[in-house]
């Protein structure tokens, strides 16, 4: 079941967007607001697993708002301008639906936030719409992951076999609440690293036992923002 609440400072919006959740299967409304304050200070004490957010709003908008919410609760963002798209898309967010909503387009949305929702509690495989069609893939088999240098939106899943499958449309921040949090480890803004796959680590620099391009094995640079999460991994 989705539980989710409605922040927008349009009450019509509020109204529309909440009769249409209303008639979706497995989706219950808990509350909505109209004030980004107030939500903020009742978001950590419901029992809610998902936010539809309205990104234009006085004061504070969606996007500030979402920074300051629990990584255990998604987001769906709705707006009626597109040019937000990529500043959305850096946060944990589930989908990015453009008003005037329809209802169909909205159920896409509940779908993705169902899938990530079920990922939290069992993380042995991943599925997702890749560039060979809807996938299922065991994380045990993953060695690396790096951003799609065709595409940011995408990221590249290097198998241990050496096969790469293209996940479409998932950011870093959704993909990692997919993967077991105990084998796998952020190590900069365009890679995730199997710790199975490392042979060595050092203050600013990964080596793994991937056979790079050149014959020799790949390494990976620690971004500052990483350095911390991964030295607590191997000083346990």
């Amino acid at each position: 079941m989705i539980k989710c609440v409605i922040l927008d400072d349009e009450l019509l919006a509020i109204s529309y967007l909440k009769l249409l959740c209303e008639t979706i299967e497995n989706v219950e409304v808990i509350k909505v607001f109209n004030d980004p304050k107030i939500f903020l200070r009742e978001i950590n004490h419901l029992d809610c697993n998902l936010c539809i957010l309205d990104i234009e709003m006085p004061g504070m908008t969606g996007l500030q708002v979402a920074e300051l919410i629990p990584d255990s609760k998604k987001i769906i963002f709705t707006t009626a301008y597109k040019e937000y798209a990529a500043d959305a898309f850096d946060l944990n967010v589930v989908d990015y639906v453009r008003k005037p909503i329809k209802k169909e387009r909205l159920i896409q949305a509940f779908e993705k936030a169902q899938q990530l929702l079920i990922y939290q509690q069992k993380k042995d495989c991943i599925e997702w719409n890749t560039n060979i069609g809807k996938s299922t893939i065991l994380t045990e088999q993953i060695a690396y992951i790096k951003t799609s240098e065709i595409d940011s939106r995408d990221k590249d899943i290097i198998m241990k076999d050496g096969a790469i499958i293209v996940l479409k449309n998932l950011s870093f921040k959704s993909l990692l609440d997919m993967l077991p949090s105990k084998d796998f480890a952020q190590v900069n803004k365009k890679e995730i690293i199997a710790i199975s796959s490392i042979r060595v680590i050092s203050t600013n620099e990964v080596i793994t036992s991937i056979a790079s391009e050149n014959g020799n094995f790949l390494k990976l640079q620690i971004g500052e923002t990483y350095k911390t999460h991964l030295a607590e991994i191997f000083n346990k």
